[in-house]
């Protein structure tokens, strides 16, 4: 599988996985909103930055094959 294939797939299972919360929680969805929305930027920057890590981290290992 090539690199882009992986990347779409990992894409398109990230597009499911947020429609599929959206879909069957909303209500938990709007409450994290609210509480979102009541964080610092910084923190709010800090936890994306955490996260693009992670997923970074995920695609590396997925590409590679570790």
């Amino acid at each position: 599988m090539s690199k882009l294939y992986l990347i779409l797939a990992a894409a398109g299972i990230w597009f499911f996985v947020e429609g599929a919360i959206y879909a069957v929680a909303p209500d938990f969805m709007r409450r994290m909103a609210a509480r979102l929305s009541e964080m610092s930027s910084r923190d709010v920057a800090f936890a994306g930055l955490a996260s693009a890590v992670v997923g970074a981290a995920l695609l590396v290992f997925a590409v590679r094959g570790v």
